[in-house]
Protein backbone atom coordinates (compact mmCIF):
# COMPACT_ATOMS: atom_id res chain seq x y z
CA UNK A 1 0.00 0.00 0.00
CA UNK A 2 2.57 2.35 0.98
CA UNK A 3 5.05 1.21 -1.97
CA UNK A 4 2.17 1.53 -4.98
CA UNK A 5 1.57 4.97 -3.47
CA UNK A 6 5.54 5.83 -3.32
CA UNK A 7 5.41 4.87 -7.24
CA UNK A 8 2.64 6.63 -7.76
CA UNK A 9 3.57 9.95 -6.25
CA UNK A 10 7.54 9.33 -7.87
CA UNK A 11 7.11 7.71 -10.89
CA UNK A 12 3.56 8.39 -12.39
CA UNK A 13 3.75 12.05 -11.28
CA UNK A 14 6.86 12.43 -11.53
CA UNK A 15 6.64 14.87 -7.92
CA UNK A 16 9.71 14.53 -5.55
CA UNK A 17 9.39 13.86 -1.77
CA UNK A 18 11.45 14.58 1.10
CA UNK A 19 10.64 12.89 4.28
CA UNK A 20 11.79 15.55 7.24
CA UNK A 21 13.33 13.21 9.93
CA UNK A 22 14.69 10.65 7.26
CA UNK A 23 17.47 12.48 4.63
CA UNK A 24 17.65 9.32 2.64
CA UNK A 25 14.07 8.98 1.63
CA UNK A 26 14.82 12.68 0.18
CA UNK A 27 13.96 12.48 -3.57
CA UNK A 28 14.62 15.74 -4.41
CA UNK A 29 18.83 16.07 -4.14
CA UNK A 30 19.83 12.44 -4.91
CA UNK A 31 17.06 11.19 -6.41
CA UNK A 32 17.64 12.55 -9.56
CA UNK A 33 20.30 9.74 -10.65
CA UNK A 34 20.06 5.93 -10.20
CA UNK A 35 21.59 5.11 -7.15
CA UNK A 36 19.67 8.08 -5.14
CA UNK A 37 16.43 6.26 -6.68
CA UNK A 38 17.47 3.00 -5.59
CA UNK A 39 18.61 3.77 -2.16
CA UNK A 40 15.58 5.61 -1.57
CA UNK A 41 13.09 2.35 -2.82
CA UNK A 42 15.66 0.35 -0.75
CA UNK A 43 15.16 2.15 2.44
CA UNK A 44 11.51 2.57 1.62
CA UNK A 45 10.84 -0.79 1.27
CA UNK A 46 12.18 -1.81 4.76
CA UNK A 47 10.28 0.56 6.35
CA UNK A 48 6.96 -0.80 4.67
CA UNK A 49 7.76 -4.16 5.28
CA UNK A 50 8.62 -3.28 9.11
CA UNK A 51 5.40 -1.36 9.44
CA UNK A 52 3.56 -4.27 7.98
CA UNK A 53 5.06 -6.46 10.31
CA UNK A 54 4.61 -4.04 13.14
CA UNK A 55 0.71 -3.85 11.94
CA UNK A 56 0.30 -7.38 11.69
CA UNK A 57 1.50 -7.87 15.47
CA UNK A 58 -0.51 -5.05 17.24
CA UNK A 59 -3.51 -7.22 15.50
CA UNK A 60 -2.42 -10.34 16.32
CA UNK A 61 -1.79 -9.14 20.10
CA UNK A 62 -5.10 -7.41 20.33
CA UNK A 63 -7.17 -10.62 18.96
CA UNK A 64 -5.04 -12.75 21.87
CA UNK A 65 -6.20 -9.74 24.31
CA UNK A 66 -10.10 -9.71 23.30
CA UNK A 67 -9.88 -13.92 23.36
CA UNK A 68 -8.32 -13.62 26.69
CA UNK A 69 -10.93 -10.88 28.20
CA UNK A 70 -13.88 -13.11 26.71
CA UNK A 71 -12.99 -15.92 28.64
CA UNK A 72 -12.83 -13.93 31.90
CA UNK A 73 -16.25 -12.88 31.16
CA UNK A 74 -15.45 -9.25 29.92
CA UNK A 75 -18.31 -7.90 28.55
CA UNK A 76 -17.82 -5.46 25.65
CA UNK A 77 -19.66 -2.36 24.60
CA UNK A 78 -22.46 -0.70 26.19
CA UNK A 79 -24.34 -1.80 28.95
CA UNK A 80 -27.89 -2.85 27.91
CA UNK A 81 -30.68 -0.37 28.79
CA UNK A 82 -33.08 -1.10 32.35
CA UNK A 83 -36.25 -0.65 30.70
CA UNK A 84 -39.81 -0.46 33.30
CA UNK A 85 -42.11 -3.47 32.62
CA UNK A 86 -45.14 -1.09 31.82
CA UNK A 87 -42.70 0.07 28.13
CA UNK A 88 -45.12 -1.09 26.23
CA UNK A 89 -48.36 0.90 27.89
CA UNK A 90 -45.92 4.00 27.30
CA UNK A 91 -45.33 3.30 23.65
CA UNK A 92 -48.85 2.85 23.40
CA UNK A 93 -50.02 6.03 25.19
CA UNK A 94 -47.13 7.98 22.52
CA UNK A 95 -48.61 6.09 19.43
CA UNK A 96 -52.10 7.36 20.69
CA UNK A 97 -50.74 10.74 21.19
CA UNK A 98 -51.83 10.80 24.83
CA UNK A 99 -48.02 11.41 25.77
CA UNK A 100 -45.30 13.55 23.47
CA UNK A 101 -41.90 11.83 22.94
CA UNK A 102 -40.08 13.86 25.46
CA UNK A 103 -42.57 13.18 28.13
CA UNK A 104 -42.59 9.52 27.12
CA UNK A 105 -38.99 8.66 27.03
CA UNK A 106 -38.84 10.58 30.28
CA UNK A 107 -41.25 8.27 32.00
CA UNK A 108 -39.07 5.45 30.32
CA UNK A 109 -35.76 6.87 31.28
CA UNK A 110 -33.61 6.65 27.51
CA UNK A 111 -32.55 9.18 25.34
CA UNK A 112 -35.01 10.14 22.31
CA UNK A 113 -33.19 8.97 20.15
CA UNK A 114 -33.31 5.55 21.75
CA UNK A 115 -37.10 6.33 22.00
CA UNK A 116 -37.48 6.71 18.69
CA UNK A 117 -35.82 3.49 18.38
CA UNK A 118 -37.94 1.48 21.05
CA UNK A 119 -41.06 2.98 18.86
CA UNK A 120 -40.33 1.44 15.69
CA UNK A 121 -39.19 -1.74 16.91
CA UNK A 122 -43.20 -1.71 19.10
CA UNK A 123 -44.91 -0.87 15.61
CA UNK A 124 -43.14 -3.63 13.87
CA UNK A 125 -43.81 -6.14 16.76
CA UNK A 126 -40.30 -7.36 17.50
CA UNK A 127 -39.05 -7.54 20.71
CA UNK A 128 -36.92 -5.49 22.54
CA UNK A 129 -33.13 -6.35 23.60
CA UNK A 130 -33.07 -4.63 27.21
CA UNK A 131 -33.74 -6.25 30.44
CA UNK A 132 -36.91 -4.77 31.70
CA UNK A 133 -37.41 -4.31 35.59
Amino acid sequence: MILEEWARITKTIGADIKVLDMPLLDTRIEGKNLVGKIISDIVLQVLSFVAENERTNIKQRQAEGIRIAKEKGVKFGRPKAILPSNVNDILDKYLNKELTNIEAAKIIGVSRGTFFRLVKEHKIGKSFNFETT
